[in-house]
Protein backbone atom coordinates (compact mmCIF):
# COMPACT_ATOMS: atom_id res chain seq x y z
CA UNK A 1 0.00 0.00 0.00
CA UNK A 2 2.84 2.40 0.82
CA UNK A 3 4.38 1.69 -2.58
CA UNK A 4 1.06 2.38 -4.28
CA UNK A 5 0.61 5.69 -2.44
CA UNK A 6 4.19 6.70 -3.27
CA UNK A 7 3.63 5.97 -6.96
CA UNK A 8 0.35 7.89 -7.00
CA UNK A 9 1.96 10.90 -5.32
CA UNK A 10 4.90 10.73 -7.72
CA UNK A 11 2.62 10.69 -10.78
CA UNK A 12 0.48 13.52 -9.43
CA UNK A 13 3.55 15.68 -8.79
CA UNK A 14 4.70 15.08 -12.37
CA UNK A 15 1.28 16.11 -13.62
CA UNK A 16 1.32 19.40 -11.70
CA UNK A 17 4.95 20.02 -12.63
CA UNK A 18 4.18 19.80 -16.34
CA UNK A 19 2.52 23.19 -16.82
CA UNK A 20 1.52 22.45 -20.40
CA UNK A 21 -0.33 19.25 -19.51
CA UNK A 22 -1.92 20.85 -16.45
CA UNK A 23 -3.08 23.91 -18.37
CA UNK A 24 -4.46 21.92 -21.28
CA UNK A 25 -6.43 19.70 -18.88
CA UNK A 26 -7.85 22.63 -16.92
CA UNK A 27 -8.68 24.75 -19.95
CA UNK A 28 -10.46 21.96 -21.84
CA UNK A 29 -13.77 22.26 -19.89
CA UNK A 30 -13.66 26.05 -20.22
CA UNK A 31 -13.20 25.84 -23.99
CA UNK A 32 -15.97 23.27 -24.25
CA UNK A 33 -18.51 25.32 -22.30
CA UNK A 34 -17.73 28.41 -24.42
CA UNK A 35 -18.03 26.46 -27.67
CA UNK A 36 -21.17 24.64 -26.55
CA UNK A 37 -22.81 27.82 -25.32
CA UNK A 38 -21.87 29.70 -28.49
CA UNK A 39 -22.63 27.20 -31.22
CA UNK A 40 -24.88 24.46 -29.84
CA UNK A 41 -27.18 26.53 -27.61
CA UNK A 42 -29.16 28.01 -30.51
CA UNK A 43 -29.37 24.63 -32.24
CA UNK A 44 -30.76 22.98 -29.10
CA UNK A 45 -33.10 25.91 -28.49
CA UNK A 46 -34.55 25.82 -32.01
CA UNK A 47 -34.92 22.05 -31.84
CA UNK A 48 -36.73 22.25 -28.51
CA UNK A 49 -39.09 25.01 -29.62
CA UNK A 50 -39.94 23.24 -32.86
CA UNK A 51 -40.90 20.11 -30.91
CA UNK A 52 -43.45 21.98 -28.76
CA UNK A 53 -47.11 22.18 -29.83
CA UNK A 54 -48.06 25.60 -31.21
CA UNK A 55 -50.80 26.16 -28.62
CA UNK A 56 -48.38 25.86 -25.68
CA UNK A 57 -46.79 28.99 -24.23
CA UNK A 58 -43.42 28.42 -22.56
CA UNK A 59 -41.42 30.98 -20.58
CA UNK A 60 -37.96 31.94 -21.76
CA UNK A 61 -36.49 30.86 -18.43
CA UNK A 62 -37.83 27.32 -18.85
CA UNK A 63 -36.58 27.13 -22.42
CA UNK A 64 -33.15 28.48 -21.48
CA UNK A 65 -33.00 26.19 -18.45
CA UNK A 66 -33.79 23.17 -20.62
CA UNK A 67 -31.13 24.10 -23.16
CA UNK A 68 -28.54 24.82 -20.45
CA UNK A 69 -29.23 21.50 -18.73
CA UNK A 70 -28.86 19.62 -22.00
CA UNK A 71 -25.67 21.48 -22.90
CA UNK A 72 -23.98 20.98 -19.55
CA UNK A 73 -24.89 17.30 -19.43
CA UNK A 74 -23.34 16.85 -22.88
CA UNK A 75 -20.24 18.80 -21.88
CA UNK A 76 -19.67 16.80 -18.70
CA UNK A 77 -20.25 13.51 -20.53
CA UNK A 78 -17.47 14.38 -22.99
CA UNK A 79 -15.13 16.04 -20.49
CA UNK A 80 -15.18 13.17 -17.98
CA UNK A 81 -13.78 10.79 -20.60
CA UNK A 82 -11.61 12.92 -22.89
CA UNK A 83 -9.79 14.68 -20.03
CA UNK A 84 -8.58 11.31 -18.72
CA UNK A 85 -6.68 10.74 -21.97
CA UNK A 86 -4.86 14.03 -21.47
CA UNK A 87 -4.16 13.37 -17.80
CA UNK A 88 -2.93 9.84 -18.53
CA UNK A 89 -0.05 11.25 -20.57
CA UNK A 90 2.31 10.62 -17.63
CA UNK A 91 2.37 6.90 -18.42
CA UNK A 92 3.33 7.59 -22.04
CA UNK A 93 6.01 10.08 -21.01
CA UNK A 94 7.64 7.51 -18.73
CA UNK A 95 7.84 5.11 -21.66
CA UNK A 96 9.11 7.77 -24.05
CA UNK A 97 11.92 9.02 -21.79
CA UNK A 98 12.91 5.57 -20.51
CA UNK A 99 11.77 6.01 -16.90
CA UNK A 100 9.69 2.84 -17.17
CA UNK A 101 12.96 0.88 -17.37
CA UNK A 102 13.77 1.89 -13.81
CA UNK A 103 10.44 0.47 -12.66
CA UNK A 104 11.09 -2.72 -14.64
CA UNK A 105 14.30 -3.45 -12.71
CA UNK A 106 12.76 -2.55 -9.35
CA UNK A 107 11.18 -5.13 -6.99
CA UNK A 108 7.77 -3.48 -7.47
CA UNK A 109 5.31 -5.69 -9.31
CA UNK A 110 4.26 -4.42 -12.70
CA UNK A 111 0.48 -4.26 -11.98
CA UNK A 112 1.26 -2.05 -8.96
CA UNK A 113 3.17 0.36 -11.17
CA UNK A 114 0.27 0.68 -13.58
CA UNK A 115 -2.29 0.90 -10.81
CA UNK A 116 -0.28 3.90 -9.63
CA UNK A 117 -0.82 5.51 -13.03
CA UNK A 118 -4.52 4.63 -12.87
CA UNK A 119 -5.28 6.07 -9.44
CA UNK A 120 -3.28 9.24 -10.07
CA UNK A 121 -5.27 9.69 -13.30
CA UNK A 122 -8.50 9.24 -11.34
CA UNK A 123 -7.57 11.88 -8.75
CA UNK A 124 -6.34 14.41 -11.31
CA UNK A 125 -9.34 13.86 -13.58
CA UNK A 126 -11.74 14.30 -10.66
CA UNK A 127 -10.08 17.62 -9.88
CA UNK A 128 -10.47 18.87 -13.46
CA UNK A 129 -14.03 17.64 -13.86
CA UNK A 130 -14.98 18.98 -10.45
CA UNK A 131 -13.99 22.39 -11.80
CA UNK A 132 -16.06 21.65 -14.91
CA UNK A 133 -19.09 20.82 -12.76
CA UNK A 134 -18.78 24.11 -10.86
CA UNK A 135 -18.60 26.04 -14.14
CA UNK A 136 -21.58 24.15 -15.53
CA UNK A 137 -23.69 24.77 -12.43
CA UNK A 138 -22.83 28.47 -12.66
CA UNK A 139 -23.94 28.49 -16.30
CA UNK A 140 -27.20 26.72 -15.40
CA UNK A 141 -27.83 29.21 -12.59
CA UNK A 142 -27.55 32.10 -15.06
CA UNK A 143 -29.82 30.47 -17.65
CA UNK A 144 -32.47 28.82 -15.48
CA UNK A 145 -32.00 26.81 -12.26
CA UNK A 146 -34.35 23.86 -11.65
CA UNK A 147 -31.96 21.53 -9.81
CA UNK A 148 -32.55 20.21 -6.32
CA UNK A 149 -29.92 19.25 -3.75
CA UNK A 150 -30.51 15.60 -4.60
CA UNK A 151 -29.94 16.31 -8.29
CA UNK A 152 -26.60 17.98 -7.55
CA UNK A 153 -25.51 15.06 -5.36
CA UNK A 154 -26.43 12.60 -8.10
CA UNK A 155 -24.50 14.68 -10.63
CA UNK A 156 -21.42 14.34 -8.42
CA UNK A 157 -21.96 10.57 -8.32
CA UNK A 158 -22.38 10.50 -12.10
CA UNK A 159 -19.12 12.37 -12.61
CA UNK A 160 -17.22 10.02 -10.30
CA UNK A 161 -18.54 6.98 -12.17
CA UNK A 162 -17.85 8.51 -15.59
CA UNK A 163 -14.33 9.52 -14.57
CA UNK A 164 -13.67 5.95 -13.40
CA UNK A 165 -15.01 4.70 -16.73
CA UNK A 166 -12.85 7.17 -18.65
CA UNK A 167 -9.77 6.24 -16.63
CA UNK A 168 -10.04 2.49 -17.20
CA UNK A 169 -10.81 3.10 -20.88
CA UNK A 170 -7.85 5.47 -21.35
CA UNK A 171 -5.58 3.12 -19.39
CA UNK A 172 -6.41 0.22 -21.70
CA UNK A 173 -5.99 2.34 -24.83
CA UNK A 174 -2.80 4.04 -23.63
CA UNK A 175 -1.09 0.93 -22.28
CA UNK A 176 0.42 -0.22 -25.63
CA UNK A 177 1.43 3.32 -26.67
CA UNK A 178 5.09 4.29 -26.37
CA UNK A 179 5.43 7.78 -27.86
CA UNK A 180 3.74 11.12 -27.30
CA UNK A 181 2.91 11.28 -31.01
CA UNK A 182 0.84 8.12 -30.70
CA UNK A 183 -0.88 9.55 -27.64
CA UNK A 184 -1.66 12.81 -29.44
CA UNK A 185 -3.17 10.89 -32.36
CA UNK A 186 -5.33 8.77 -30.06
CA UNK A 187 -6.39 11.83 -28.04
CA UNK A 188 -7.42 13.64 -31.20
CA UNK A 189 -9.50 10.70 -32.41
CA UNK A 190 -11.19 10.27 -29.02
CA UNK A 191 -11.90 13.99 -28.66
CA UNK A 192 -13.41 14.18 -32.15
CA UNK A 193 -15.43 10.98 -32.10
CA UNK A 194 -16.51 10.30 -28.52
CA UNK A 195 -19.04 13.15 -28.42
CA UNK A 196 -20.94 11.64 -31.34
CA UNK A 197 -20.74 8.06 -30.08
CA UNK A 198 -22.04 8.91 -26.59
CA UNK A 199 -24.86 11.14 -27.88
CA UNK A 200 -23.44 14.40 -26.52
CA UNK A 201 -23.24 16.44 -29.73
CA UNK A 202 -26.44 15.02 -31.20
CA UNK A 203 -29.07 12.91 -29.40
CA UNK A 204 -28.92 9.26 -30.39
CA UNK A 205 -32.68 9.42 -31.01
CA UNK A 206 -31.85 11.42 -34.16
CA UNK A 207 -29.78 8.56 -35.59
CA UNK A 208 -31.09 5.72 -37.71
CA UNK A 209 -32.72 2.74 -35.99
CA UNK A 210 -29.81 0.44 -36.87
CA UNK A 211 -27.21 2.79 -35.40
CA UNK A 212 -29.38 3.31 -32.32
CA UNK A 213 -29.38 -0.44 -31.66
CA UNK A 214 -25.61 -0.61 -32.02
CA UNK A 215 -25.02 2.35 -29.70
CA UNK A 216 -27.41 0.88 -27.13
CA UNK A 217 -24.73 -1.73 -26.37
CA UNK A 218 -22.09 0.91 -25.56
CA UNK A 219 -21.72 1.99 -21.90
CA UNK A 220 -21.08 5.59 -22.97
CA UNK A 221 -24.73 5.87 -24.05
CA UNK A 222 -25.92 5.30 -20.49
CA UNK A 223 -23.31 7.53 -18.91
CA UNK A 224 -24.55 10.47 -20.97
CA UNK A 225 -28.17 9.56 -20.29
CA UNK A 226 -27.52 9.49 -16.53
CA UNK A 227 -26.25 13.04 -16.62
CA UNK A 228 -29.15 14.20 -18.78
CA UNK A 229 -31.71 12.61 -16.46
CA UNK A 230 -30.32 14.29 -13.36
CA UNK A 231 -29.77 17.62 -15.12
CA UNK A 232 -33.28 17.66 -16.60
CA UNK A 233 -35.34 16.09 -13.81
CA UNK A 234 -36.26 19.46 -12.32
CA UNK A 235 -37.01 20.87 -15.78
CA UNK A 236 -39.44 18.04 -16.53
CA UNK A 237 -41.09 18.50 -13.12
CA UNK A 238 -41.55 22.21 -13.85
CA UNK A 239 -43.10 21.38 -17.23
CA UNK A 240 -45.69 19.19 -15.57
CA UNK A 241 -46.47 21.91 -13.02
CA UNK A 242 -46.99 24.34 -15.91
CA UNK A 243 -49.59 22.04 -17.43
CA UNK A 244 -47.55 20.08 -19.96
CA UNK A 245 -49.30 16.79 -20.77
CA UNK A 246 -47.36 13.70 -19.70
CA UNK A 247 -47.22 12.60 -23.34
CA UNK A 248 -45.44 15.81 -24.33
CA UNK A 249 -42.94 15.58 -21.46
CA UNK A 250 -42.26 11.92 -22.28
CA UNK A 251 -41.76 12.80 -25.93
CA UNK A 252 -39.25 15.52 -25.02
CA UNK A 253 -37.44 13.13 -22.69
CA UNK A 254 -37.26 10.50 -25.43
CA UNK A 255 -35.89 13.02 -27.93
CA UNK A 256 -33.13 13.97 -25.46
CA UNK A 257 -32.10 10.33 -24.82
CA UNK A 258 -33.38 10.32 -21.25
CA UNK A 259 -35.14 6.99 -21.84
CA UNK A 260 -32.61 4.74 -23.62
CA UNK A 261 -33.85 1.37 -24.79
CA UNK A 262 -31.87 -1.87 -24.44
CA UNK A 263 -33.35 -5.07 -25.78
CA UNK A 264 -36.77 -3.48 -26.19
CA UNK A 265 -36.94 -2.26 -22.58
CA UNK A 266 -36.42 1.26 -21.23
CA UNK A 267 -33.40 1.40 -18.91
CA UNK A 268 -33.97 3.20 -15.61
CA UNK A 269 -31.39 5.53 -14.06
CA UNK A 270 -30.55 2.80 -11.55
CA UNK A 271 -30.00 0.38 -14.41
CA UNK A 272 -27.75 2.92 -16.15
CA UNK A 273 -25.65 3.23 -13.01
CA UNK A 274 -25.30 -0.55 -12.78
CA UNK A 275 -24.26 -0.75 -16.44
CA UNK A 276 -21.59 1.91 -15.92
CA UNK A 277 -20.27 0.30 -12.72
CA UNK A 278 -20.24 -3.10 -14.42
CA UNK A 279 -18.28 -1.62 -17.32
CA UNK A 280 -15.75 -0.07 -14.92
CA UNK A 281 -15.22 -3.42 -13.21
CA UNK A 282 -14.97 -5.32 -16.51
CA UNK A 283 -12.51 -2.88 -18.08
CA UNK A 284 -10.58 -2.72 -14.81
CA UNK A 285 -10.11 -6.50 -14.84
CA UNK A 286 -9.00 -6.35 -18.49
CA UNK A 287 -6.47 -3.65 -17.60
CA UNK A 288 -5.05 -5.69 -14.72
CA UNK A 289 -4.77 -8.77 -16.94
CA UNK A 290 -2.98 -6.74 -19.62
CA UNK A 291 -0.42 -5.42 -17.12
CA UNK A 292 0.09 -8.82 -15.50
CA UNK A 293 0.54 -10.84 -18.71
CA UNK A 294 3.51 -8.83 -19.98
CA UNK A 295 6.51 -9.78 -17.90
CA UNK A 296 9.26 -7.37 -16.91
CA UNK A 297 12.33 -7.35 -19.12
Amino acid sequence: MRTMIALVNRNRKLFFRDKGMLLSSLITPIILIVLYGTFLANVYKDSFQSALPEFMSVSDKLINGTVAAQLTAALLAVSCVTVTFCVNLTMIQDKANGTIRDFNVSPVKKPIVYLGYFFSTVLNSLMVNGLALILCLGYVAMMGWYLSVTDVIMLVVDIIVLVLFGCVLSSIVCYPLKTQGQMSAVGTIVSAGYGFVCGAYMPISNFGSGLQKILSFLPSTYGTSMLKNHMLRGVFAKMRINGFPDEVVSSIADSLDCNPVLGGNVVSTGGMLLIMLGSVVLFGVIYLIMTALTKKR
